[in-house]
């Protein structure tokens, strides 16, 4: 990563702040772009990484303003999906040009919609990190913390010096302890994950409830593999190809690796603050409506989680 001295990372919340911590320990110049509280406490005593049952201070910049961007060779987009198009419109005049910026967000749509404003080259990435930051400043780490990288389309991918800098980029995070696979087809993993988060996120939300007792009840597992069925039929009207066996597998083992895991959209719902539940089962819905694919168990999903969130608010 010799030509990504200087990262920024938009959107440092849990996830950023991480990856953020993980880069700045191995010797990355790192600015943080987040939200006051979590900045000035950076600021103060610097970023507290918990991480196997240790506490580590890292060293490193915060700020509230996208100017931070400035100069950053690397930018990690980690907003949630609705503020997307947002940032992109507030970052586009603050990247170097010759800037890398890699979407690490939920979704299918994200990178799309950040290439909409940017003219750097944006790469989809699939994130799979278990964190949560119980206060700010402070960021705690539960398990995994790797990376899929690729490019977001053919275009792309018969980019040979795009494809170069993600190998370069992939380097550099193995230097940092994270493990980064670069994929030709990242948007086939994306939906996997997507196709994961459809089973999981609303269930949890509405019944507040983590993974491994939603699953080990039989009937909600059936509704599960229900889900896992549209996701995979919508995917394919859209030319990801998803084998349903290879899915409901993958859907399986997550109750099974993470069974204490509340989904991050059950975290919103708690915390009255909006989910991203428009880009998971409510992007099933309405991709599948346009390609007349039937989605009914994720329409509902979707329906009953914004009613939710509406309970809440009012």
């Amino acid at each position: 990563m010799e030509d990504f001295a200087a990262v920024a990372v938009v959107g440092a919340g849990a996830v950023g702040s991480f990856f953020g911590a993980m880069l700045a320990r191995a010797g990355r110049r790192v600015t943080l772009i987040g939200r006051a509280p979590h900045v000035a406490a950076i600021r103060a005593r610097g970023l507290q990484l918990e991480m196997g049952g240790a506490v580590e201070t890292v060293r490193l910049d915060a700020d509230t303003e996208m100017a931070a961007a400035l100069g950053a060779d690397l930018v990690l987009v980690c907003v949630k999906s609705p503020d997307t198009d947002a940032t992109a419109r507030a970052l586009a005049p603050h990247l170097a040009p010759g800037a890398l910026v890699l979407s690490l967000q939920n979704g299918v749509d994200n990178a799309a919609t950040l290439a909409r404003h940017v003219a750097q080259p944006v790469v989809p990435a699939v994130v799979y990190v278990a964190t949560a930051m119980p206060a700010p400043g402070r960021v705690a780490h539960f398990g995994r913390g790797d990376l899929v990288i690729g490019p977001r389309d053919a275009r792309d991918a018969a980019d040979a010096a795009l494809m170069a800098r993600l190998e370069r980029v992939a380097a550099g995070f193995a230097a940092a302890q994270v493990k980064v696979q670069v994929s030709a087809d990242v948007m086939r993993e994306l939906w996997t994950k997507l196709m994961v988060n459809c089973a999981y996120n609303a269930i949890s939300a509405l019944v507040q409830r983590p993974y491994g007792p939603i699953a080990a009840q039989p009937p909600v597992r059936a509704l599960q593999h229900d889900i896992v069925r549209e996701v995979v039929a919508v995917a394919a009207a859209e030319g990801v190809a998803l084998p349903l066996a290879e899915s409901l597998a993958a859907m399986e083992r997550i109750a099974a690796a993470m069974p204490a895991q509340m989904s991050s959209t059950a975290q919103d719902l708690a915390r009255g603050k909006p989910s991203e539940i428009d880009h998971l089962n409510g992007h099933v819905a309405r991709r599948g409506e346009a390609l007349g694919v039937s989605a009914p168990i994720n329409r509902t999903l979707h329906v009953l989680v914004k009613l939710a969130e509406s309970a809440r608010a009012g």
